[in-house]
């Protein structure tokens, strides 16, 4: 990572001075500053189909910042799944999944709170869907993995300590029109599911959470695929 990265935040307002502490403890990797380095990205992120909104943008100086990156080889899409069962709502439909729950916290779980800059996955309601279906035993790992690449649906970076958000700078926004960013949002995330039924429709024949929980399976198991984003 540079030193200095520009970074861009989607938003129905503009946001001169991001407000540590502030926002819902229920996203991805709880409470922080969510951006992305993708310009159209933060755009489509801003819009809905009634509104418009705001790419606000910002540059930040990572050099003595403590930085997360679980899209990096250190990690597993195993990690992802485990922090965003820390944070977001799962809906828990089978007995497997609560057991998938408590094992997947217990053996892959990341401390996002003891780091500055957190890089990762955007769960948005694709990846989410995605997410619920791998831990109520619906799809094997390597089909989530194949899925997460789908629709290109965005990699966040997230501003989680006091320090970090002190070393944002504010350099300005662009307005986001909802009928142009709104339906390359709703273009995109419907590729993404289109191709993630295609996906299911092929032979599963890979690890389910069931099976790397009967098998006490870990992070260095090399069947678990690593979060590389491309």
């Amino acid at each position: 990572m540079e030193k200095k990265i520009t970074i861009y935040h989607g938003s129905k307002q503009i946001v001169e001075v991001p407000v540590f502490g502030e926002g819902k403890k229920n996203n991805d990797f709880g409470l922080g500053f969510y951006c992305t380095e993708s310009n159209d990205l933060a755009k489509e992120w801003a819009v809905s189909s009634l509104r418009d909104g705001f790419s606000n943008r910002y540059t930040i100086d990572t050099e003595y910042l403590n930085v997360l990156n679980l899209n990096s080889p250190d990690y597993t899409i195993l990690n992802w799944i485990a922090v965003l069962m820390e944070h977001r709502i799962f809906s828990i439909k089978t007995p497997v999944a609560r057991r998938a729950k408590r094992f997947l916290k217990d053996n892959f779980s990341v401390n996002v709170n003891a780091y500055d800059l957190i890089i990762g996955y955007r769960a948005d309601d694709s990846y989410f869907d995605y997410a619920e279906a791998f831990v109520n035993n619906g799809i094997t790992v390597e089909q989530l993995a194949r899925a997460m690449q789908l629709g290109k649906l965005g990699e966040q970076i997230v501003v989680k300590s006091q320090f970090a958000f002190s070393k944002i700078k504010y350099e300005g926004f662009e307005s986001a029109d909802k009928n142009t960013y709104y339906a390359l949002r709703k273009s995109r995330d419907d590729d993404a599911n289109k191709k993630y039924l295609e996906i299911l429709e092929q032979d599963a024949d890979g690890l389910y959470i069931q099976d790397i929980m009967r098998g006490g399976i870990k992070n260095d198991d090399p069947r678990i695929p690593r979060n590389l984003f491309e």
